[in-house]
């Protein structure tokens, strides 16, 4: 091979490594993600009451989650916060949930009755909204996407499970019923936590 071959090569060698070194690396950019199914027909058949906010739970403060009735991003803890308020976890596909949830909505109506708000899990928006239209329940919910409000509560496996958040935000898992079979029993479990302090 002649001196000039020999030049040449390392050259050509010289250009591509040249090349390789400044080429961009990583994956090329992505179009955002495509938007999600309109749920404005199924928001307005569920007819939900707009989330609250309040002053905050300590263990949800970086807990996001989505409000059901207008699709608002909303910090549960917030929602929680500053006054008695009787929290219900539930998922579409949980069958007790599908009879627990039309005792809480009457519960919610009643006279001295504290404030009730849902919380979706392991659901997508639309079967939640349309799960609640069927029902007729039209209390606060959430949609917990990813899990946060269910670690920041640390819930429990089995479905449905509800907590009783006192005004200074601290919330207590109800065990005793762990389901609620009637309008009384989630009376008689609030009268039992709170008391005259609603």
């Amino acid at each position: 091979m002649s001196t000039a071959a020999r030049w040449a090569l390392v050259a050509v060698i010289l250009v591509v490594a040249g090349a390789v070194a400044v080429w961009p690396r990583g994956a090329e950019p992505t179009a955002p993600p495509p938007p999600g199914p309109d749920l404005t027909a199924a928001r307005a058949a569920a007819a939900l009451t707009a989330c609250p906010t309040g002053a905050g739970v300590q263990s949800l403060v970086d807990a996001h989650a989505e409000c059901l009735a207008d699709g608002a991003q909303v910090v549960a803890g917030n929602v929680f916060g500053g006054r008695p308020v009787l929290v219900n976890v539930w998922a579409t596909w949980c069958m007790p949930c599908r009879d627990e949830l039309p005792l809480l909505a009457e519960y919610a109506t009643g006279p001295g009755a504290v404030e009730v708000v849902g919380i979706a899990v392991q659901s997508q928006d639309k079967d939640a909204l349309d799960l609640l239209s069927a029902l007729g329940v039209r209390f606060p919910n959430l949609l917990d996407r990813d899990g946060q409000v269910q670690r920041g509560l640390r819930v429990p496996d089995a479905l449905p499970a509800s907590y009783l958040v006192a005004a200074d935000g601290t919330a207590t898992l109800i065990t005793q019923p762990r389901l609620f079979r009637s309008v009384d029993d989630v009376r008689s479990v609030v009268d039992r936590h709170v008391g005259g302090g609603r």
